[in-house]
């Protein structure tokens, strides 16, 4: 039987062992950790804009829209990821590009407003349901894609989407936005009756102490508040009549008032 020994009577080094067929599990969690990271920052993103425009989502093709584009920064990260596969930092870098582009991108719409100095034609392009003022006392709300003039306005300091409509007499509310204001829809009574498209309907009467389009301020302003659901709250003739003008232009809904109406 031969000797285990080696020539010194020391114990022969043992051959080292096979390495493992799979990836190793540092490689497997650096191929998921930017992922993880990845999908973490973009869920904080759609968070913190829900957050910031809870009037915005009212209907599942709200959501869709959300769903699409976030599929598509996916899309974008996994070609990022599959161009440096293997190797981890070329991968995060990637990831922080990418959530630096779309945050900027975020941070942009979100503060449009306040950009200075951006020519009047280009503020009315990206100025989707905000008012571009362009005058002392002249607010612009640009048509949107269904060719409605929507426009983001606040009831007592809180966000309302409007869709302005010169066939309703009443500025009308939402339920949804009703109950975001601190309304207890429960205990209203819906004793206006109104004709709609869709037949009669009723609403509960409602004074909101403040209503604000841009730079137009109106104090103790009279409200119904809808008693059926709806896609968006109604800014109405009772609305318009307050001002000095209001005419459309184009695709263009153009709006002026006085000294005494605005803030």
């Amino acid at each position: 039987m031969a000797s285990e020994e080696g020539p010194w009577g020391s114990r022969a080094p043992e051959p080292p062992p096979r390495p493992p067929l799979s990836l190793p599990a540092w490689r497997m969690r650096g191929r998921l950790l930017p992922w993880l990271l990845f999908l973490a920052a973009l869920a904080a993103l759609i968070v913190a804009l829900l957050l910031a425009y809870p009037e915005a989502m009212r209907s599942p093709q709200d959501w869709s829209g959300v769903a699409y584009y976030a599929l598509f920064l996916v899309l974008l990260a996994a070609g990022a990821f599959r161009a440096r596969q293997g190797r981890f930092g070329g991968q995060l870098k990637a990831a922080v590009i990418w959530l630096a582009i779309g945050g900027t991108a975020a941070l942009i719409y979100a503060y449009r407003e306040e950009l200075a100095g951006v020519p009047e034609r280009l503020r009315l392009a990206f100025s989707t349901e905000r008012p571009v003022a362009v005058g002392q006392h002249e607010l612009v709300i640009p048509q949107d894609e269904q060719g409605a003039f929507a426009v983001i306005g606040k009831v007592n300091g809180q966000k309302v989407r409007f869709i302005i409509d010169t066939g309703s007499s009443e500025t009308v509310l939402a339920p949804a936005d009703a109950r975001r204001l601190g309304v207890d829809l429960g205990k209203l009574r819906y004793i206006e009756a109104a004709e709609t498209a869709n037949g009669k309907g009723y609403g509960a009467p409602y004074l909101a102490s403040r209503l604000e389009v841009g730079p137009i301020g109106l104090e103790n302003v009279r409200m119904v508040i809808n008693q059926a659901p709806m896609t968006s709250s109604l800014l109405g003739l009772d609305f318009l009549d307050r001002l000095d003008s209001f005419q459309i232009k184009g695709r263009s809904l153009y709006l002026k008032w006085g000294d005494r109406t605005g803030r």
